[in-house]
């Protein structure tokens, strides 16, 4: 009887043992339930890339305020950096075409066309072309060591130096140079007098095109306030191609004076010696003969016709050009035209510029 008992209960425990058994083998079975979970992230990832926004193509275009191959050499790095940067805002970038405009206003003409989605002009451009233009973006720079408002104060022959503070507007100077006419002026302002108009207009200039502000703009306000007369008054200003051109002929006395922006000497200076075949340095040759007021700072604008810009591309281009302007590869790109990084811009920046085009408008009349 007790050996009946013992075999009757080791049947049981066994029995105990199966059954348990049989409720933990569904709990030790992970790969159905990680299998489950890779099956429900996989649609997650492919709505990702459906979310992407795709561009074929994004046109920049530059001013040509330099030698237009030295523009595109230098800025190259920047179609890799803004399709990196626009790819981390939700679009994907088939390619990014840099150009250089003939002209100031090619560009802004570009602008206006929708040939170009994106051009990087000064604030007078865009101003005289604003019905086809939107600006998004104003440029900050470094500010200058020398920052007067009288021109004898640059002319001190010691070079013009970046200071560590970040300005949002420059100056144009009215630069004379090493020949007879040009020495005379400045020897006159060193002195102490004022320049009259027959002094100016006694001489050779170079302007810029007519919506360019440190070229034309603001010289022929500086004019209008001195003399009430403007740069179409003179009997003698041809228009440069480029500031390079401009600086070549200026270092040859094929001109006398030049317009340009503050700080354009610190980018001529090793060429005036080399290329321009100068023997003394620029700032021993040249002299500051004028200087306007503050010129706010370049843009980044937009074509309002091109079929790729709305309100999303644009707040994606603000925060990718930023950021771009915020990286070394990015700052080494953007110096060609002294910019250091970039701020949001609204039209009404910009106001003080349709005051003056409006005036230049007026005196070309």
């Amino acid at each position: 009887m007790k050996k009946l008992l013992s075999i009757v209960l080791a049947l049981v425990m066994c029995a105990a043992l199966l059954i348990g058994c049989g409720e933990k083998a569904p709990a030790e079975q992970p790969a159905p339930e990680a299998e489950a979970q890779t099956d429900a992230e996989a649609p997650a990832d492919a709505e990702t890339n459906e979310e992407l926004k795709h561009v074929d193509t994004l046109s920049v275009y530059f001013v040509p305020s330099r030698e237009p191959d030295e523009i595109i050499t230098v800025t190259e790095p920047l179609k890799e950096l803004l399709k990196a940067e626009m790819l981390n805002q939700g679009y994907e970038i088939g390619e990014v075409v840099i150009n250089v405009g003939t002209t100031f206003e090619a560009v802004g003409e570009a602008l206006s066309a929708g040939t170009a989605d994106i051009g990087l002009i000064p604030g007078s451009t865009y101003v005289l072309y604003d019905d086809g233009a939107d600006v998004i973006l104003t440029a900050t720079r470094d500010g200058l060591s020398k920052d007067f408002d009288d021109a004898k104060s640059w002319n001190d022959g010691q070079l013009t130096e970046a200071s560590e503070n970040q300005a949002v507007s420059y100056r144009a100077l009215m630069i004379a140079g090493p020949s007879e006419k040009g020495q005379e002026l400045a020897a006159k302002v060193n002195a102490g007098e004022e320049l009259t108009w027959d002094d100016i207009n006694s001489a050779n200039w170079s302007v810029m095109g007519v919506s360019s502000p440190a070229g034309y703009v603001y010289p022929s306000l500086w004019m209008q306030d001195r003399f009430e007369k403007g740069i179409t008054d003179l009997n003698s200003a041809v228009q440069a191609d480029s500031y390079a051109s401009a600086f070549a002929r200026l270092a040859s006395g094929q001109i006398d004076v030049l317009c340009t922006y503050a700080d354009a000497r610190r980018d001529y200076a090793e060429r005036w010696n080399t290329e321009f075949n100068r023997e003394g340095s620029i700032w021993e040759e040249t002299n500051v003969i004028g200087v306007t007021s503050p010129i706010y700072n370049d843009t980044i604008s937009v074509s309002k016709s091109s079929p790729v810009m709305d309100a999303d591309m644009i707040e994606a281009l603000q925060n990718a050009f930023i950021n771009i302007g915020n990286t070394p590869e990015g700052k080494e790109v953007i110096a060609i035209y002294s910019h250091n990084g970039y701020q949001v811009a609204q039209s009404a920046d910009y106001d003080s510029e349709r005051a003056a085009q409006k005036l230049i408008q007026e005196l070309s009349k």
